[in-house]
C-alpha cells in the first residue's frame, strides 16, 4: 500500500454499464486456502504470508509465492512466528512483516520479521515498541511507518512508529487523529493516506481520511469517503481507490461491492 504494486484477489463483482470489458482468467490455485494474509509484490512475483483458515484457528507460519509468468506457486521458508492479521512492506528487495496476532481474543503482537528473497530465510528484527494488530504499514523514503492496530480486537489505537530497517531502529511519530484498526493506507506524493477502518465494536465502521506527511510529521484531515467500510485500498496513478469490503467486523461481515477513487490535493 505504499510503493508496493497490489494485486487484491477475489474482489466483489462489480457491474458496469460501461462500454470498457475485461476477462477474467482461471488461475492455479494457492496451495493453503486462508484469509487474513497479506500480499505484496517483488522482483515481479506475489507473496502470500501467514493467514488463518477458520475463526479459531491459529496464525498460520505459511509462505507461498505466486509466479505470474509460469502460473505456478512455490512454498518458501515459513515465518518464524505464525499470524493473522499482520501488515508487510517491501524495503531494499526485503519484506517485513509486523504485529498481527496468534489466535482469535488473543493480543497482538510486537514481532517484527524480516524476510529475504534472495536466501529465503526469515531474520528476527527488533520488535515494534507497541504491540498489536489490525494495523497498517505504508513506506516514503526506506523508513516503513506502522500505523494504528489494536491492542485487541475492540481496543484500537492511535499510536505511529516508524521502523529504519537500515539501522533496526524505531521511531515515536505524531499519533493518527482517529484511532482505529482493520483499516488501509496508501501513499502518494510522499504523504500516507489512513483511510475506513473500524475505531471499536463489530458496528463501529469508519469512513474517516487522514493524511500523514512524513516530512512535518503532523496529520491532516480530508473529505470522507461516502461509505463506512474497512476494505483493502490501492493507489494508481496518483490516485487512491478503496474497493469492496465490510460494514462491521462482526461474522458474517456483511459486504458491499462499492469503488471509490480518492485524488489528493497536491
Amino acid at each position: 500500500m505504499n510503493n508496493i504494486k497490489l494485486i487484491i484477489i477475489c474482489i466483489p463483482f462489480i457491474l458496469c454499464n460501461c462500454n470498457q470489458t475485461g476477462t477474467w482468467i482461471k488461475k492455479a490455485d494457492m496451495p493453503t486456502a486462508r484469509m487474513g494474509h497479506t500480499t505484496c509484490v517483488l522482483d515481479g512475483k506475489i507473496y502470500v504470508i501467514g493467514g488463518y483458515q477458520k475463526a479459531n484457528a491459529p496464525g498460520l507460519t505459511t509462505v507461498e509465492v505466486y509466479d505470474p509468468k509460469s502460473d505456478k506457486w512455490t512454498a518458501k521458508a515459513p515465518m518464524p512466528t505464525g499470524r493473522r492479521q499482520h501488515a508487510v512492506s517491501v524495503v531494499n528487495r526485503k519484506i517485513y512483516a509486523f504485529g498481527g496476532y496468534t489466535n482469535f481474543r488473543q493480543p497482538g503482537l510486537s514481532v517484527v520479521e524480516e524476510y529475504d528473497p534472495a536466501s529465503d530465510n526469515w531474520t528476527k528484527k527488533t520488535d515494534m515498541p507497541t504491540a498489536r494488530l489490525g494495523l497498517a504499514t505504508s513506506v516514503v523514503n526506506g523508513i516503513i511507518y506502522a500505523i494504528g492496530g489494536g491492542s485487541k480486537v475492540r481496543e484500537p489505537l492511535s499510536v505511529v512508529e516508524a521502523y529504519d530497517p537500515v539501522t533496526d531502529t524505531w521511531t515515536k511519530k505524531m499519533d493518527i487523529p482517529t484511532a482505529r484498526y482493520f483499516f488501509s493506507t496508501g501513499v502518494v506524493n510522499n504523504k500516507i493516506y489512513a483511510i475506513g477502518g473500524s475505531f471499536g465494536g463489530p458496528n463501529q465502521i469508519l469512513s474517516t481520511v487522514e493524511e500523514y506527511d512524513p516530512a512535518t510529521d503532523t496529520w491532516t484531515k480530508k473529505t470522507d469517503m461516502s461509505t463506512e467500510r474497512f476494505s483493502p485500498a490501492c493507489v494508481l496513478n496518483g490516485k487512491i481507490y478503496y474497493i469492496g469490503g465490510a460494514l462491521t467486523v462482526k461474522p458474517p461481515h456483511p459486504v458491499v461491492s462499492t469503488v471509490e477513487e480518492y485524488t489528493p490535493n497536491y
